[in-house]
């Protein structure tokens, strides 16, 4: 048990940190290769921040683990929206100037829904997850085309500014992208032996530790790159990271799990979680879309009731696990 345990803390401290590092040597040679500051911040930034949950519900998938693979990318979604945008607008109230972070906010809910319609019925099929791949393909084509159109959109500052904070030669680049990317397979692989061991061990299901420890501990770069956004002022890369994250958690990560292994969807994910991570995507376009020519805008009180909708749920989740026991 010990060994399961200490697996999980070491997979996550070395999956955080290989992450962190896996995204700027992407998009340092991103830079390297012409692609403009708009695109980074939306493709490359937001598939390094989401590379943890990929990686890690590829592996749960291979080993025979799907709701692991499912817990992750669902919980990553609400962690990321109620855990990370409500402690980052509780030390800064977030504001969203950018035009296209605005037009994502929609479409992350319509995909959301998509989602769900395809699991409904308690089963996500090769069918099903090649749906959410091909979605997930022309996603990213209508983002490089707008991201392309709107080069002066703010959010292409704040990345400019990040990329120029955080210079490295092309060798370096080349070499944190693909350290990063070892580094991110082996303690991914390590992870989740824990995490298996340790719901076996406890008696509980793999989808409520795929909830729950792998979901928050997946969503740690989000958490980093947020907070350090926020206090740069960088507002819109703070929620750019999240929205992006959710994307790729939604089609790609679920997209490509159900390919590989077919997932068995329980009803407590369409009952349960579902609802929640609706309910938050729900208040994240409202809050963060603006509506009347105003801005988005999430303040602390705003932020606070993000975060305690995330802490119910958890709460809500170990209460299950207990009345179980």
């Amino acid at each position: 048990m010990l060994m399961s345990v200490a697996a999980i803390v070491l997979g996550l401290a070395v999956l955080v940190w290989s992450a962190d590092r896996f995204v700027d040597g992407a998009s340092a040679t991103a830079r390297y290769a012409g692609m403009p500051p708009l695109l980074i911040g939306m493709v490359i930034v937001g598939f390094g921040t989401s590379a943890p949950e990929i990686v890690v519900s590829i592996i749960s998938a291979l080993e025979g683990n799907p709701g692991l693979a499912l817990g992750n990318a669902y919980g990553s979604n609400i962690a990321n929206i109620g855990l990370i945008l409500g402690v980052t607008a509780l030390i800064s109230p977030i504001a969203v100037q950018s035009r296209v972070l605005r037009k994502e906010l929609p479409i992350l809910l319509l995909l959301t829904l998509l989602s769900l319609s395809l699991v409904w019925n308690g089963w996500l099929g090769r069918t099903d997850a090649v749906v959410l791949l091909v979605v997930f393909v022309l996603l990213m084509a209508w983002s490089i085309r707008r991201g392309l159109q709107d080069g002066h959109d703010p959010m292409a500052g704040e990345q400019e500014q990040e990329l120029n904070e955080n210079q490295m030669s092309l060798k370096q680049a080349l070499f944190w992208l693909l350290a990063g990317l070892v580094l991110l397979i082996v303690s991914s692989r390590i992870l989740v032996w824990g995490a298996v061991n340790v719901a076996q061990a406890f008696g509980v299901s793999d989808l409520i530790i795929g909830l729950t420890i792998v979901a928050i501990g997946t969503s740690l770069p989000e958490l980093a790159s947020s907070i350090a956004a926020i206090r740069k002022n960088e507002h819109d890369l703070a929620i750019g990271n999240v929205i992006g994250s959710n994307l790729f958690n939604t089609l790609a990560v679920v997209g490509l799990a159900g390919v590989i292994h077919p997932l068995e969807v329980v009803p407590e994910v369409i009952n349960r979680d579902f609802v929640v991570m609706i309910a938050l995507t729900l208040s994240l376009f409202v809050l963060g879309f603006g509506f009347r020519g105003r801005p988005g805008r999430i303040n602390r009180f705003e932020g606070a009731f993000l975060l305690a909708v995330y802490l119910a749920y958890t709460g809500w989740l170990a209460g299950n696990v207990i009345t179980a026991a």
